[in-house]
């Protein structure tokens, strides 16, 4: 089910109405049974494998917080095998059997395998990082075993955010899950802004950028240098508005609840480096990775050279969490080199200062949104061979017979009204800020989105991009 959809625009007040209706210790089952209904509704079958997941961790859960010593570690090694193996199966089996028969026909050895037709489950990635850090946090001591199953299924299933985040811990989600609930103004309210709000990101930004990238990545040898860079900084910008409007639905289909949801973005096109960048980025996985990739491995509190590795590794995971490909894999391995680089020049005397001054900073800026937007090749492209084309098509002249992109200009005025929101509510969220405003202003605020969803909106209505993650 689709946030974008008619299908979700009933779902959703349904869900509100009776949970507010229905006696408090029953509200676990209504957000269990709409969680389930939420998820079968995209294929039912894969329900199975988040139920493998919340048996695995529950009792792993039970087991660790029993046990000491040897026994406790089995246990943590059971959920990390059971989640991750799940992962690799869907995920990755492919890809090694790929990786596994390019080497056999490097060397001659002769053993090669079939690749298989295996459906990844749609957000699997984002369901085993998030059941996988509770585990963690039990066996780390700082988090209690919960012995509510349901409430426990609840924290892996809980609809607004299941499919595409945020990543939630168990002590904000959880515990969120088990406050009783009563039925406030205020949380209506609010989750009806950032509701509105991220549909207006998503169908009047994002999806109307969808076909001007589409053309280009579909067909890169079409078009000439002009024509790709245009694609390469729409993609930029659809990406962000993509998952920026779920992240910002999600927050407010939670939020009318009275839940909590953590921000996953901060402006992060207006970051001066890279380091800025992903901690304003998809906040909750660089977060994920710090507590339980990079810190693990001794984090900054180690020499140079043991510190730059560390940073690529986690670079280099968090690209192949995104995607089974070796383009994701450079697009990680780029930004952990960018981040050291980074982190090396701003070693050399008065770098820091300088950097501070606001000119220097606001280029700083543009250098950082540039390179970003450059990686983004990696991302978008279907192999490593579209990905070389487009590179190669950047600084290409357009020949004679090139095509034109295909532009709707009145695209314009979404694209420009969310810029320009960007800009106003720097360093804030779009519910604070609004409720700041007179209420004349905040209706006309309301009246402006519903105009340009009904008016703007994409033609086509696209899957969000980090559904296949």
């Amino acid at each position: 089910m689709l946030f974008n959809s008619f299908q979700f625009l009933l779902f959703l007040p349904v869900v509100i109405v009776l949970y507010y209706l229905i006696a408090e210790r029953f509200t676990w089952i209504l957000l269990f049974v709409a969680s389930c209904y939420f998820y079968m509704a995209f294929y039912p079958p894969y329900i199975l494998i988040l139920f493998a997941i919340i048996l695995i961790d529950y009792f792993s859960g039970l087991l660790i917080e029993k046990n000491t010593g040897t026994r406790r570690k089995l246990f943590l090694l059971i959920s990390v095998v059971g989640n991750i193996g799940m992962l690799c199966y869907f995920k990755y089996f492919n890809f090694f059997i790929d990786v596994w028969n390019n080497f056999s026909a490097y060397t001659h050895a002769g053993n090669t395998f079939d690749i298989k037709s295996i459906l990844l489950p749609i957000g699997l990635s984002f369901h085993t990082f998030q059941s996988l850090s509770y585990t963690i946090e039990v066996y780390r001591g700082k988090q209690k075993a919960e012995r509510h199953i349901g409430y426990f299924a609840n924290y892996v299933l809980f609809f607004p955010q299941m499919v595409a985040g945020p990543i939630e811990r168990y002590d904000r989600l959880g515990a969120r899950l088990h406050e009783k609930h009563l039925y406030r103004y205020e949380n209506i309210s609010t989750g009806f802004k950032l509701v509105l709000y991220g549909l207006f990101i998503k169908m009047c930004v994002a999806d109307n950028l969808a076909p001007i990238v589409n053309q280009v990545y579909e067909h890169p040898e079409k078009f000439g240098s002009g024509s790709i860079i245009t694609a390469l900084f729409a993609f930029s910008l659809q990406i962000y508005a993509d998952f920026y409007g779920y992240s910002t639905i999600a927050l407010g289909a939670a939020k009318m609840m009275g839940i909590d949801l953590m921000d996953n973005f901060r402006q992060p096109y207006f970051a001066a480096s890279i380091r800025d960048f992903w901690q304003r980025w998809h906040i909750s996985l660089s977060t994920w990775f710090r507590d339980y990739v990079f810190i693990p491995m001794g984090g900054s509190r180690v020499k140079t050279f043991r510190f730059v590795i560390n940073i690529l590794v986690v670079f280099i995971l968090s690209g192949f969490w995104h995607g089974a490909q070796y383009t994701f894999l450079i697009w990680g391995a780029l930004h952990g080199i960018l981040y050291c680089i980074e982190f090396f020049a701003n070693k050399i005397p008065g770098v820091n200062s300088i950097s501070k001054i606001p000119a220097i900073k606001f280029l700083l800026g543009i250098k950082t949104f540039v390179l970003v937007t450059f990686i983004w090749i990696f991302f978008r492209a279907e192999n490593f061979t579209a990905a070389k084309k487009i590179i190669s098509g950047v600084f290409h002249p357009a020949a004679a017979n090139a095509s034109a992109l295909d532009i709707n200009y009145w695209i314009a005025l979404p694209i420009l009204i969310f810029f320009m929101l960007e800009i106003i509510i720097v360093k804030k969220r779009f519910d604070t800020w609004l409720d700041k405003r007179p209420v004349y202003l905040r209706w006309n605020f309301y009246a402006v989105l519903l105009f340009c969803i009904f008016l703007f909106s994409g033609v086509k209505s696209y899957e969000f991009i980090y559904f296949k993650f």
